[in-house]
């Protein structure tokens, strides 16, 4: 929602000042300008990233906007979920779980947490995560090592997609410079032609310029943070269910556990230890 008002703001703002300012809007509007600017910047990423990578980056733009983060309720419902799926390995043995962890969306434990099912990365580190404890054999440090390694992998494999949208950003003024010199060209072709056509030719180039440093500054640049902040918080919801598994792995309770997970959660989003001891003995 943030996102799209923020849009919002940036293109009014502009817009509305330049209205005040005894602008013409129409005159913003230079498809030859769209062309070489958008056109050249799609081809410059094409050319700077291989095709997984242009895959992610087009896979982060609708999940930007529908804002898959965890608020603090859906914590509570993780936690409570991990909870009580901890309960149940705790009173009947691991294997009374294995059914829920083959199939997270369809257990009656797991699906609780709506964010969590549909949240694929979340819900296959955790389910690939409890198949390898399942298995037995494995000492919690190793597993902990396992589960560093897979966290480290999806960091290293994720940094690149707010870096190339970033350098997309960074290019487009010079980009825009490259239209507003092709409009000067123009412009001096038609310098017989007289002022007006002239005029019209050198506003046409100038919106070139516009076009490359609005976008950027006003729209991509953002953009690449808003998905390196939405990475930071996969990762930290990672660390999360690590920190429950490898609780639990060690031997603690399972409201230990899920204490030790809590406090793993960014602030902002944190339930405290009194509200997920009351959620979880079903007080709220």
């Amino acid at each position: 929602m943030f996102v799209i008002i923020g849009i919002v703001v940036v293109a009014l703002s502009v817009l509305v000042g330049f209205m005040i300012a005894g602008g013409n809007p129409l005159l913003l509007i230079q498809i030859p300008e769209f062309i070489v600017i958008l056109g050249a910047a799609i081809g410059s990423i094409l050319i700077a990233s291989p095709l997984s990578l242009i895959k992610k980056i087009i896979a982060e733009i609708p999940a930007m906007f529908k804002g898959h983060g965890f608020g603090k309720q859906d914590n509570l419902e993780l936690l409570k979920s991990f909870n009580d799926l901890f309960l149940l390995a705790q009173r009947d043995g691991l294997l009374a779980i294995e059914k829920h962890v083959e199939n997270p969306k369809e257990s009656d434990i797991l699906s609780k947490c709506k964010k969590f099912v549909e949240n694929d990365i979340a819900r296959n580190f955790f389910a690939d995560t409890m198949k390898v404890m399942l298995s037995g054999g494995v000492p919690p440090h190793e597993l902990e090592n396992l589960i560093d390694t897979e966290i480290e992998t999806y960091e290293i494999e994720s940094k690149p997609v707010p870096g190339a949208v970033s350098k997309v950003g960074d290019s487009l003024p010079g980009l825009g410079i490259v239209a507003a010199v092709l409009g000067i060209i123009i412009t001096m072709s038609s310098i017989d032609k007289g002022a007006q056509v002239v005029g019209e030719h050198v506003a046409a180039a100038l919106v070139g310029t516009f076009i490359g440093v609005l976008v950027a500054y006003g729209f991509v640049n953002p953009i690449a943070s808003n998905i390196e902040h939405s990475i930071e918080g996969r990762v930290r919801l990672l660390q999360t269910i690590k920190s429950s598994i490898i609780a639990f792995a060690r031997g603690n309770p399972p409201i230990i556990a899920v204490e030790i997970a809590r406090r793993t959660i960014f602030s902002d989003s944190r339930p405290s230890f009194a509200e997920l001891e009351a959620f979880v003995r079903g007080k709220s």
